[in-house]
């Protein structure tokens, strides 16, 4: 990981995105995720359930990273995001799958 993306977790690997802008959020997240090893994680901590980024996930991902909700609300949201294989080489130059990153 490099020293930016590890500055967003804390000493338990806790990744809080609550007062992170929306316009930059995702790719932060996806970002932190691609950087990770394979067999590692961390913890998202939001306001809201972050279904959308699931499923960005799910497309972008497929198989290689596993999701598993530590707390749902009412109002904070934790999700353990897991590294659990490799992306094909070509996964790795856009991480977000967008331009504004």
């Amino acid at each position: 990981m490099t020293s930016q993306t590890q500055s967003l977790l804390d000493e338990n690997k806790v990744m809080d995105v609550r007062p992170i802008p929306c316009s930059i959020k995702h790719g932060l997240i996806l970002k932190t995720w691609h950087e990770l090893p394979v067999g590692d994680y961390f913890i998202l901590l939001n306001d809201h359930d972050p279904v959308p980024l699931r499923y960005q996930f799910q497309a972008e991902f497929g198989h290689a990273f596993t999701w598993e909700h530590l707390e749902k609300g009412p109002t904070d949201f934790r999700v353990k995001i897991s590294k659990v294989a490799e992306l094909p080489e070509a996964s790795h130059s856009s991480p977000c799958g967008c331009t504004g990153h």
